[in-house]
């Protein structure tokens, strides 16, 4: 669940690690069950953050998590991608 509760945490978590480590950032969401706007708002810093420092990041989602941010129309902006293997071979190609 990435919700208001946990985007704190998350956020802090995955800031440091974009600080520290590589440019090129998968992020696999894969086994999220749930996710709301908090969550959401936490993915497009994410996204921001990678670009901001050269790189990029790709977010690999399940059905759930891919049908809300296509309701807010993020799916390209957050680089959804349906598999680690996917988003592995598309950071090898760029």
């Amino acid at each position: 669940m990435l919700d208001a509760f946990s985007e704190p945490t998350f956020r802090k978590v995955i800031g440091k690690y974009i600080e520290e480590g590589p440019i090129h950032i998968i992020l696999d969401l894969s086994q999220i069950d749930f996710i709301d706007s908090s969550g959401l708002g936490a993915l497009v810093q994410l996204a921001k953050l990678a670009q901001s420092a050269g790189g990029t990041s790709q977010i690999v989602t399940n059905a759930r998590v891919t049908q809300t941010v296509k309701l807010v129309r993020l799916e390209q902006f957050l680089s959804l991608r349906p598999s680690v293997d996917i988003a592995l071979e598309n950071t090898k190609q760029s």
